[in-house]
């Protein structure tokens, strides 16, 4: 954890609970820590825009943060969406012009108030960052800049649902987790005799959001919506991105350094999808301070150079024995005073036969991977510090085709998106690619570098995917995710392509077999070697911990075993978020998820999905329980997606509901 500091520059108040109401009269729950002194000495407003609950679903990060940047002098605003926590009105679907309006809407109430100055910035992770970048791009006349971290630009090409135009296992997994976090009831102690109400009211108007997430299988209007890469020139508000190596967001960074006009600068570490002050794996950063310096030049115009920070810092990896999680990441920051850099060269590689170098295949290669390869490939945001991170990748080699480098005599820096350019066939109208590029360890372990998957498909287009003419070769390209990671002297480059990533990918309704006629892999490599840190930060620092009582320990686990009759291999993942009752006003919360991921080697239409949220609330004499159950299965032309959401108060149901929808495979 950060250091902790509680003697700010201005002693500071909170409103636990600030109704702002939207103009159709919802109103809106807010909490809102600011100076005492703001109404003789106004402040500007910073947002973070959540359906994640600030009573108890953000609690950790909320009290280590915004105390913090409200005792510099800021007004710190963390609003539950509608919909959500301790809010009214009903939320439809994710990043809704609703919830986009009820920002600007929330934007203009504060800056109107008399302890605010006028100027106004927005923040958040995730789901905030993307908000962030998403307000932005609407720009509200106070919003001046933003923070927005783990966040992607483009919804359909880089987010939780599709990716290359394959479909993510998270997509079903996110559905199933949305399902659960908005089921929770109100705090009644806030909502009063109505909680109940507007609880029964949520449940009963609950989207099922698996269906639509699932049935958009191109890029289509609805995934544009939102995705700021269809104007970039929208965004006028300083943007400062931040990023993680061990997240699934971390090319937005380098996206938005290179394409904005706006004021931007990036940031990416070797962190997991957390906030860069308390996110593993190690080193953490001062973030407070550079959101400090960030806030304190755009929206009360400090000269403090910010705007003079190198446009992209990103931390080098060094390379490590691959295990499903490390505390720390050794490495070293880089620093480059623009992107892309002048000092990032390109070399490229032939895929040969069984090597990469300058010799060209001789022979066509056949890739048919088994329905399980992908089993080391980790989640795609990890999350719980738990076993989620890439492990060792020879049993995921074994089953794809590899090309192998010789051994380096020199260091290489990897810095950028790696592009593997191919000739390939299928035999089946739809198949996809997986491209992993791994670093060959002298000690015998593949280590994963980065890797790209692409739904062949969509090769030429992924608003107009068209479906493959068998055996017929083509050109694709496969762009893997940004890195920046060193190679050393004595180890080797492998290029490891498959046809199958389960269950980070689902499979194709066929077992494909591709056909690799030639390949070129273009390697971005930074030219100068860095011998130690380019950039420095400031150490990590946070306000007071929240205080609580924790009254069952978290847990993360993850085992992946073979049925010795049937040869079903299942990926089994437990995570108990544990149950903590906080000590300020008696509130009780805990969560466990329980996910299984099963598929035999030899069918794709054998891959089912099963996951399960349960979520305790309460106080003294009142208790309630939410159990959200999904199923996911396929045949050769549907998916089958069942859901069941049980709500209970004091043991006695108050709701239950079922869904069963069948969802038509176009393209996946």
């Amino acid at each position: 954890m950060p250091d902790i500091e509680t003697d700010f520059e201005r002693d500071i108040v909170e409103i636990a609970d600030q109704p702002i109401v939207m103009p159709d009269g919802c109103r809106l729950s807010a909490r809102i820590w600011m100076p005492k002194d703001a109404a003789d000495n106004p402040v500007p407003v910073i947002l973070e825009h959540l359906p994640y609950r600030k009573r108890d679903g953000t609690i950790v990060r909320d009290s280590l943060t915004h105390p913090w940047m409200a005792g510099q002098g800021y007004a710190c605003i963390r609003v539950d969406m509608r919909g959500n926590g301790d809010s009214e009105g009903l939320m439809e679907d994710e990043y809704t012009p609703q919830e986009l309006q009820d920002a600007c809407d929330v934007i203009a109430w504060a800056t109107a108030q008399p302890w605010c100055s006028g100027t106004a910035g927005m923040m958040g992770i995730s789901w905030g960052g993307f908000n962030s970048l998403q307000v932005a791009a609407l720009h509200p006349p106070a919003l001046k800049a933003i923070i927005t971290i783990c966040s992607t630009v483009d919804r359909f090409a880089d987010d939780i649902h599709f990716k290359g135009g394959c479909l993510l296992g998270e997509n079903f997994g996110w559905a199933a987790n949305m399902l659960s976090y908005s089921s929770r009831p109100p705090d009644p102690l806030l909502l009063g005799p109505g909680w109940r109400e507007l609880w029964l009211n949520r449940l009963e108007q609950m989207p099922f959001l698996a269906r639509e997430w699932i049935s958009r299988q191109a890029r289509d209007d609805y995934w544009k919506h939102g995705s700021v890469c269809e104007d970039f020139g929208a965004i006028e508000a300083a943007v400062l991105s931040i990023g993680g190596w061990h997240d699934g967001y971390r090319n937005t960074i380098s996206h938005l350094v290179e394409n904005l006009d706006a004021p931007v600068k990036g940031i990416v570490g070797p962190w997991i999808h957390k906030y860069p002050h308390y996110a593993g794996p190690e080193p953490r950063i001062g973030f407070l301070q550079e959101a400090k310096r960030w806030w304190d030049h755009w929206l009360k115009g400090i000269d403090n150079g910010a705007e003079s920070l190198p446009a992209y810092r990103a931390w080098l990896m060094d390379s490590i024995a691959p295990k499903r999680w490390v505390d720390e990441r050794p490495g070293r920051w880089i620093a480059e005073s623009a992107w892309p850099s002048p000092q990032i060269d390109e070399i490229a590689f032939q895929l040969g036969d069984g090597c990469l170098g300058e010799a060209e295949m001789t022979a066509p290669v056949l890739v048919s991977s088994p329905g399980d390869c992908g089993s080391q490939a980790g989640e795609y945001f990890p999350f719980a510090y738990g076993p989620e991170l890439p492990d060792e990748q020879t049993l995921d080699d074994l089953r794809s085709a590899c090309f192998d480098g010789e051994v380096l005599t020199n260091p290489l820096d990897i810095v950028g998106a790696p592009k593997l350019v191919l000739r390939v066939a299928s035999d089946r109208p739809m198949a996809q690619l997986v491209v992993r590029l791994c670093d060959l360890r002298p000690d015998g372990t593949s280590a994963l570098i980065t890797m790209g998957v692409l739904n062949l498909t969509h090769s030429k287009s992924s608003e107009r995917p068209e479906l493959l003419t068998p055996g017929e070769v083509f050109e694709t390209a496969v762009t893997l995710d940004q890195i920046a990671y060193r190679i050393p002297a004595g180890h080797r480059l492998r290029i490891a392509v498959s046809t199958a990533c389960w269950p980070f990918i689902w499979p194709t309704p066929e077992r494909a077999t591709v056909t690799l006629e030639a390949g070129t892999l273009a390697l971005p490599y930074r030219s100068e070697i860095a011998d130690g840190d380019e950039c420095s930060f400031e150490k990590p620092v946070g306000a007071a911990p929240w205080q609580h009582e924790n009254l069952r320990p978290s847990v993360s686990t993850r085992q992946s075993e073979t049925d010795p009759v049937t040869g079903v291999v299942t990926t089994t993942i437990f995570n108990d978020a544990g149950e903590n009752r906080d000590l300020e006003h008696g509130l009780i919360s805990g969560s466990t998820t329980h996910e299984r991921w099963s598929i035999h080697p030899d069918d794709p239409l054998s891959a089912t999905s099963h996951i399960r949220w349960e979520q305790t609330n309460g106080r003294d004499h009142w208790h309630t329980g939410t159990v959200a159950d999904m199923e996911m299965r396929c045949d050769k032309n549907w998916f089958y997606i069942t859901g069941k959401l049980v709500a209970t108060e004091n043991g006695e149901v108050m709701f239950d509901r079922d869904w069963e929808k069948r969802i038509a495979r176009r393209f996946v």
